[in-house]
């Protein structure tokens, strides 16, 4: 089907750039494009964030980010604090921006290098033209837009990065977008610092990927599990996260945590991770796995020590009772 615009509803005109239409139609937020519109409709006229936000809907703050693109892809040209309209000349063949391979900077088999503090930041009119070169990065803008709504610039160069610096390969950060959106985590450095855990562990195929999603899904699950039985308001911090990350390892069933936790509680009244794991420690070391197992151990100690002390007028040394069940 095509379309042509309705002329009759012209009045005054004004221009839009080739290079917005060719260039940056598929980069561009509707936001940044609002704005633009807004602008170009004020023929150069200096206009403030507030003064966009009031006329586009925009927020004053993303008004300023979308007037921070328009300067970076030189569409627009400061004056003073507001933004100006630079006159328009059509463009020359966009610059080339040499991209390097993952193969060239991140050999297969290879151990990562440390991920650099501070990433690269290129430029919108950049980001464009990689798109264009590698179909791979077109890609991952695509899948990412249709995961997590239309990408900032800060996400649009967290995507070249994991791609280009850490090599992970394009199946393989589409299926880091679909955890994270699954979990609600859509922060880029949280998912940074996965796809960091990811290169340095060599998960770098689709197989590899998914097994690893399957287990940190798991282990999270666990984790809320864990986390409703102690009663606890905030996330574990990371000592506690790696105190249930070893429980789950060695194979301590929620219900045996829940018994160790109830000890905890009974005998110094406060929930301690380091208290219950020595408690769960003494009971593997005694072949204990199961409650009824610990509750069994209890009960014949009760009776066999009420029968050395039969005829005695004195109670069960609660203490010493203590020490042979939890063998501290």
């Amino acid at each position: 089907m095509e379309y042509t615009a309705n002329s009759g509803i012209w009045g005054t005109m004004f221009g839009v750039p080739f290079v917005v239409a060719d260039n940056f139609l598929k980069l561009a937020t509707g936001d940044q494009i609002k704005v633009l519109l807004y602008l170009l409709r004020c023929s150069g006229r200096p206009c403030s964030d507030e003064e966009i936000s009031r006329n586009t809907g925009v927020s004053p703050s993303d008004a300023a980010d979308a007037v921070l693109f328009w300067q970076q892809v030189n569409v627009i040209t400061p004056q003073g604090n507001a933004p100006e309209m630079k006159q328009i000349i059509q463009p020359a063949q966009p610059v080339h921006t040499e991209v390097p391979l993952v193969q060239e900077t991140v050999p297969a088999k290879q151990n990562i290098a440390p991920a650099p503090r501070r990433k690269q930041s290129f430029t919108p009119s950049e980001i464009s033209e990689m798109m264009k070169e590698s179909p791979d990065i077109a890609a991952l803008f695509k899948a990412a837009e249709g995961t997590f709504g239309a990408l900032n610039h800060t996400q649009q160069n967290s995507i070249i990065w994991m791609y280009n610096y850490l090599g992970l390969k394009k199946e393989v950060i589409f299926v880091l977008f679909g955890y994270c959106r699954d979990i609600d985590k859509t922060n880029p450095g949280y998912i940074e610092k996965i796809a960091c855990s990811w290169a340095e562990n060599d998960i770098n195929t689709l197989n590899a990927a998914q097994n690893e999603v399957e287990r940190m899904r798991t282990a999270k699950e666990f984790s809320n599990v864990i986390m409703k039985m102690f009663e606890m308001e905030k996330s574990p911090t990371p000592k506690q996260s790696e105190f249930i990350a070893s429980w789950k390892n060695a194979g301590f069933t929620p219900e045996l945590i829940k018994l160790a936790y109830e000890n905890t509680l009974d005998n110094i009244n406060k929930l301690s991770f380091d208290y219950i794991n020595k408690i769960l420690l003494s009971w593997r070391n005694n072949g204990y796995t199961t409650p009824q197992q610990v509750k069994a151990a209890e009960d014949a100690y009760r009776k066999d020590h009420t029968s050395s002390r039969r005829g005695k007028n004195s109670e069960p040394d609660v203490e010493k009772y203590k020490v042979v069940i939890n063998k501290f």
